[in-house]
């Protein structure tokens, strides 16, 4: 069994649907008329008239463009009577131009009187030109209508905060035992015992530094001298972090450690 399809209502007056019209409503019959072409002026129709049959403005046959021009006047009038005034105006100078062109001109005349429409030609040519560039102009992208400019609205006032990891001591160490494997790697016999000093060693480290910004902590080792050697070198870069002469920084976890002078 099908369902019976209910009426949608005509409106919705605050939130009560309204589906009779009300007895006293009153609509004005222009309400309900609709304007296929819509023109800017007497010279705007007459131009419109002349392109529809495919005429040159200077040569235009006057007699069924004036036929077709006052056939419009009758529907405007019918219309809108005030608005009929402008285009009557002209619907008389194509009258007048059109019983100048059929009326028998004198032979002595013909040579001395100008061609009644020159007027009229000279106003669409330049009313041509004009529409002519107000469709181009109007063809152009704009703004709000074609383009629309993007807003960026304002960044929060945020200061960000960057804190460096910190270095533990388990990482110092396993940066200390790379270190050693690659003593054991290139290690070789010494047969007489060289004395280091763990003090010597810090001066020759804050030599290294001076000047530059980080230093890599493996630079700070010299392998061929050593697991004493390097021991030594450790020692005494953990005595300058202890007296705050040095501070070791790392970019980022599990990234290379670096020695930088204060």
């Amino acid at each position: 069994m099908q369902g019976t399809q209910q009426s949608l209502p005509l409106a919705v007056v605050r939130g009560e649907p309204v589906k009779e019209l009300p007895a006293d409503l009153f609509i004005p019959p222009e309400a309900l008329e609709v304007f296929l072409e819509s023109f800017e002026g007497p010279l705007d129709l007459l131009l419109y008239l002349i392109r529809k049959q495919k005429l040159d403005v200077v040569e235009m046959a006057i007699a069924p463009v004036t036929d077709q021009y006052l056939e419009y006047i009758e529907l405007l009038q019918g219309a809108r009577v005030e608005l009929a005034a402008d285009y009557l105006v002209m619907a008389a100078t194509l009258a007048e131009i059109k019983s100048r062109l059929l009326l028998p001109r004198p032979e002595l005349a013909e040579e001395d009187e100008a061609d009644p429409r020159a007027q009229l030609i000279r106003q669409l040519k330049a009313y041509e030109v004009i529409k002519d560039a107000q469709q181009r102009l109007d063809a152009l992208p704009r703004l709000e209508r074609d383009v629309f400019q993007a807003k960026v609205l304002p960044a929060p006032d945020i200061k960000p905060v960057l804190v460096p990891p910190s270095v533990s001591l388990v990482e110092l160490a396993g940066a200390f035992a790379a270190v050693l494997k690659r003593v054991e790697a290139t290690e070789h016999h010494h047969v007489q015992r060289e004395h280091l000093s763990t003090r010597e060693r810090m001066t020759q480290i804050l030599a290294m530094l001076e000047g530059k910004s980080y230093v890599p902590f493996e630079q700070l080792f010299d392998v061929s001298e050593g697991r004493a050697g390097v021991v030594v070198s450790f020692l005494a870069l953990m005595e300058l972090v202890k007296e705050l002469l040095v501070d070791l920084i790392q970019a980022q976890p599990l990234s290379t450690i670096h020695v930088r002078a204060y």
